[in-house]
């Protein structure tokens, strides 16, 4: 658990304060900021607002981070954060100009004969929306396995979760949005 011996070296920094704090927070830009933009970016689908809720992440995370408990992985909580703002973001967008998620969910909807019949742009509003009911644990194993294409064996040292249990969670997940997704387009 090599991993969740640095998060705890970071946290220990942070709460010593001053330069300390400084250190920390640039350790876990450095070591979470490439994940969490791509697991942003898969939903928001933007660089710019990608970048935008990824600084809302982050000023969260250090104004937060003396109230961590440790009753989770820090990236879980992170991603907790993450997830939080850019559905926050998006629900802002969405309801100013009405955002493009342009996920790429078809092929859980391949063959679907009202399917043509959809704007892309449609088909990722209903994702988004799929992803944001499902419960948070199923909605992170899926955005990681879906999006970022991570191994399960990788997914469960940096969740500190059986594999069995995130193979059901991914299961779980997939098998809602489909359904969610399958009832939009026969609706």
């Amino acid at each position: 658990m090599q991993q969740h011996s640095e998060d705890d070296h970071i946290v220990a920094l942070f709460h010593r304060g001053g330069s300390s704090a400084h250190t920390a927070f640039t350790l876990l830009v450095a070591k979470y900021g490439d994940v969490l933009y791509r697991q942003i970016r898969a939903i928001a689908k933007n660089h710019e607002s990608t970048n935008d809720i990824l600084q809302n992440v982050f000023i969260k995370v250090y104004q937060n981070l003396n109230g961590f408990k440790g009753e989770s992985a820090l990236y879980t909580w992170m991603y907790r954060i993450a997830r939080n703002e850019t559905l926050n973001f998006l629900e802002k967008e969405k309801r100013r100009s009405g955002v493009d998620l342009d996920a790429p969910i078809l092929e859980i909807l391949a063959g679907h004969h009202s399917l043509d019949q959809q704007s892309g742009e449609q088909i990722s509003d209903w994702l988004f929306e799929a992803i944001s009911i499902l419960p948070e644990k199923q909605a992170l194993v899926f955005q990681l396995k879906y999006f970022e294409e991570m191994k399960y064996g990788e997914m469960s040292v940096k969740l500190k979760t059986s594999e069995g249990a995130l193979k059901a969670s991914f299961h779980h997940a997939r098998q809602k949005i489909e359904e969610f997704l399958l009832r939009k387009l026969n609706h």
